[in-house]
């Protein structure tokens, strides 16, 4: 655990010192900055708009906003927040801006390659048959998802498929800790009611602090 904590500090510093040097005119800096979070970024627009493509935009769009806003960095933030708070409002927005699209539905699992839907970040696919039931589950899981606010869909995200902390995810979308409960009791009721018929989703749980 310390040394976890540890590495999450290093990071954070090599962050900052890198923000620097990009202030400062390194570009060289910039590419070492977007090389430490764009598997982040990426993995956390995918989880929140649930396109693979998207998710790419998203991400380029992220990093342009990145560098084109690190001299209205504030220096005593903390870099990472900072970045994905930039990755879920730009989700946000793509989710409000997105204009009616055929919705996932079951019969298209049969085309639906495990590699292209890194839900989470961290599907693996141990044998045929429960990699089958993983999607097929994951389908139903999504269309659930429609249901949900674009920001109650970007809460759900963030604690369910990127095990952010409450206290993170309200320094993300600068609310407190209470309306994300809120956002995230929200969230789960919706998707209980529409996953009624899978008794795992008592799983999700809203206190984790």
């Amino acid at each position: 655990m310390v040394s976890s904590k540890r590495g999450k500090a290093k990071k954070a510093m090599e962050a900052h010192v890198l923000a620097e040097r990009v202030c400062q005119g390194d570009l060289s800096a910039f590419q070492g900055l977007v090389d430490q979070f764009k598997k982040k970024v990426y993995f956390l627009a995918y989880d929140v708009v649930g396109d693979h493509h998207e998710a790419e935009d998203v991400s380029q769009e992220v990093f342009i906003k990145v560098y084109r806003s690190l001299g209205s960095f504030r220096r005593d933030a903390k870099m990472s927040s900072w970045i994905y708070q930039i990755t879920v409002n730009s989700a946000i927005d793509l989710l409000r801006k997105r204009k009616a699209k055929p919705s996932v539905t079951l019969e298209n699992f049969d085309h639906i390659e495990l590699q292209d839907a890194p839900r989470g970040a961290a599907t693996a696919a141990v044998d045929p048959e429960s990699s089958a039931e993983a999607a097929l589950l994951q389908g139903r899981i999504e269309e659930a998802l429609h249901v949900l606010t674009p920001r109650e869909r970007a809460v759900f995200a963030m604690r369910h498929y990127n095990d952010f902390q409450i206290s993170e995810i309200a320094d993300v979308l600068e609310v407190s800790s209470g309306t994300v409960k809120s956002l995230l009791f929200r969230a789960l009721q919706k998707l209980r009611r529409k996953l009624a018929f899978y008794r795992g989703s008592g799983s999700w749980e809203v206190n984790d602090e």
